[in-house]
């Protein structure tokens, strides 16, 4: 995934005060994905996952107004608990979707033992492809998104 030129990618990194496992649930459960998985005010009343190379992933995200934001894509590794790749270029089956936009790579490493340095890496297809995804606010949303993850790992579920 490394592969694609730096100038295609947006990133986002934090260091979290809890285990990784804890995280990689929290990334892996749907029932646990719900309750973080989008900017703040957000609901994600649906989430589908098969859990393996090639599996389903699918989101369907609900702003405050009620407008709707589906995703649905397939994980294409999955090293359980250090690392999640996903793409919404494909649908299961390896249908391309029609619409290349990017390649999600997520990765968490262990520091101290129980604290986890958090990297998820959206690589796009092109230089056009991560205009759109910074225009459409990648820096706010993933990084209140991921504020919503971090209060869960911390203060909303335990090993």
């Amino acid at each position: 995934m490394s592969t694609q030129p730096a100038e295609f990618e947006l990133s986002i990194s934090r260091l979290i005060d809890a285990p990784r496992s804890r995280v990689f649930r929290a990334w892996t459960e749907p029932a646990l994905l719900q309750q973080w998985w989008g900017p703040h005010g957000m609901t994600t009343p649906e989430c589908e996952m098969h859990l393996w190379v090639g599996g389903l992933f699918r989101t369907l995200m609900r702003a405050p107004d009620g407008t709707e934001y589906p995703t649905q894509g397939v994980f294409l590794e999955i090293v359980a608990p250090r690392r999640l790749v996903f793409t919404d270029a494909f649908t299961p089956g390896w249908i391309p979707s029609g619409k290349p936009f990017m390649t999600a790579e997520v990765t968490l490493q262990e520091v101290d033992g129980n604290k986890t340095l958090y990297t998820a890496r959206a690589m796009h297809w092109s230089a056009e492809d991560k205009k759109a995804h910074e225009t459409m606010g990648f820096h706010d949303g993933w990084g209140q998104s991921l504020d919503r993850l971090v209060t869960l790992v911390t203060e909303g579920m335990r090993d």
